[in-house]
């Protein structure tokens, strides 16, 4: 939730805030060859598109929107957001939607590519529709996009003036993806509630306590069906859980705002982009690895006994399911210990979302932390 104030006027002489949320997308269109349907939305937001996306995506695009947008008439062109969604990538990308004439943004890929085409969207001031081909993420959903160096490492988020204006869930397109980043996505669409309920489950605001609630849902959801749903990749149980990582995560975001949305998990995951041996996992299992770090954060220095019992039952899920539950999982069995302290420094860095945590944590009890995610319950607590 971003807050701003406004002018005081001659019968309001207290200044007043005005919440500004960003819920959702103006429309969302869902189902098995959602796309060949998508035509008319996508005609009302332009006539000239960029498409953006990966090179597997862009590829993607080829067989399934082009065609599309050909039988609509529409003037498209393609662009890769490679490296990263980076400020350079950004840069080329908006000399391309000039160069074209784009009247509307189309982002086509995973989290990265979402998150680029958002923001270039915003940067253009341009309507943007998102299409996700993976479950991995619910970057298709919000208003906010993540920026990275060219190599990989996390700077900083943008919050977005608006969520996308369509967001096209395509059943058949989704499954084409690995299933390990549907797994990711459910990692990163667990965090909602652990984080969620740690910064916001004492609040008495309305749309806060809503928020927590639908993280309780979502976690559930996921606990629930995602062994079944992996199981059987296109069948019901499994759309449901694409819908969970996707679209209900999206919601919780939305309605509770930043509040609501990173806490240490994802700070964890920030700081662990920037070891370059972390490069080749996604953003979902870094920030499952990151839940059982705030877990374990709660257990050490509060002696918090339902955050141990938590921490265990997700070591048996995560198991289930294929989830990271140590560092080594993360391919960072050699990990040194000065790239660990960066790690955690940067993770700690003021203005960190860690710092939503309800006590006070430094670099060393993080990285404690971070290589004791498998103990057994009852270690030492370590002092705050």
């Amino acid at each position: 939730m971003r807050q701003s104030s406004s002018p005081s006027t001659a019968c309001d002489t207290q200044t007043s805030s005005i919440l500004s949320l960003n819920i959702a997308p103006a429309q969302v269109l869902r189902g098995t060859h959602a796309i060949q349907q998508a035509g008319e939305a996508i005609a009302k937001l332009g006539k000239r598109p960029l498409l953006v996306g990966g090179d597997r995506s862009l590829s993607l695009a080829q067989t399934t929107l082009e065609p599309v947008l050909k039988q609509h008439h529409l003037e498209f062109a393609s662009a890769t957001y490679s490296p990263d969604c980076s400020e350079a990538s950004l840069a080329k990308l908006r000399e391309k939607a000039t160069h074209h004439q784009a009247d509307c943004i189309i982002g086509i890929g995973g989290g990265k590519a979402l998150d680029t085409a958002k923001l270039l969207a915003h940067q253009c001031q341009l309507p943007i529709a998102t299409i996700p081909t993976s479950g991995a993420t619910c970057a298709a959903w919000t208003a906010l996009s993540n920026v990275y160096s060219d190599e990989g490492a996390f700077l900083y988020d943008v919050p977005l003036a608006k969520c996308p204006d369509l967001l096209i869930l395509d059943y058949s397109l989704i499954q084409t993806a690995p299933q390990r980043t549907l797994v990711a996505g459910i990692g990163d669409a667990l965090a909602k509630w652990y984080e969620a309920s740690v910064s916001s489950g004492h609040s008495e605001q309305t749309l806060l306590i809503a928020a927590v609630q639908q993280a309780r849902v979502l976690r559930d959801i996921l606990l629930q069906k995602s062994v079944t749903a992996l199981q059987e990749p296109g069948g019901e149980t499994w759309r449901e859980v694409v819908d969970a990582t996707v679209l209900l995560a999206g919601v919780i975001g939305g309605i509770g705002g930043a509040q609501c949305r990173t806490v240490a998990a994802h700070a964890v995951h920030n700081g662990l982009t920037h070891v370059a041996a972390s490069h080749g996992t996604l953003h979902g299992e870094k920030v499952a690895l990151g839940i059982l770090v705030q877990l374990r954060l709660e257990e050490m220095l509060q002696g918090n006994q339902l955050a141990a019992a938590a921490r265990q039952q997700l070591l048996k899920f995560y198991s289930d399911i294929g989830l990271p539950q140590t560092l080594n999982h993360l391919g960072l069995e050699n990990i040194t210990l000065t790239e660990l302290k960066q790690a955690a420094e940067l993770a700690c860095h003021q203005g960190s979302d860690i710092h939503r945590l309800p006590f006070h944590v430094v670099p060393e009890q993080l990285m404690a932390a971070m290589v004791s995610t498998t103990v057994p319950i009852g270690e030492a607590k370590i002092k705050a």
